[in-house]
């Protein structure tokens, strides 16, 4: 259930700051989701940790993935830049997290 928890804060916290951008271009509506994407985001990373997930590994899951997932939605979304560097830098950081999670030795 840990990761289903991590899962939807993952995705709260993408939508958040994926509406965050959003913002910035004028419409102000889009904060009420920016709000509400945190503070889901981060209820649901709390209740992550109460169900004994390591701080390493479930912050580091959420951060990788996050950064992921919005780089790339931004390309689509926003039409923002994604490079082969940028992607490269991805798949170091999604290869630092499972490190974390190996060395967390269940």
């Amino acid at each position: 259930m840990a990761w289903v928890f991590l899962a939807v804060a993952i995705l709260s916290e993408v939508t958040a700051a994926l509406s965050l951008r959003a913002a910035t271009g004028g419409r102000n509506a889009w904060y009420v989701l920016v709000a509400v994407g945190y503070t889901v985001a981060l209820t649901a990373l709390t209740l992550v940790l109460d169900l004994g997930m390591g701080i390493g590994v479930a912050y580091g899951v959420w951060a990788a993935s996050g950064v992921a997932l919005t780089a790339v939605a931004s390309k689509y979304l926003f039409k923002e830049p994604f490079t082969k560097v940028m992607a490269a830098g991805i798949a170091m950081v999604a290869a630092g997290v499972l490190l974390v999670e190996l060395g967390a030795g269940h």
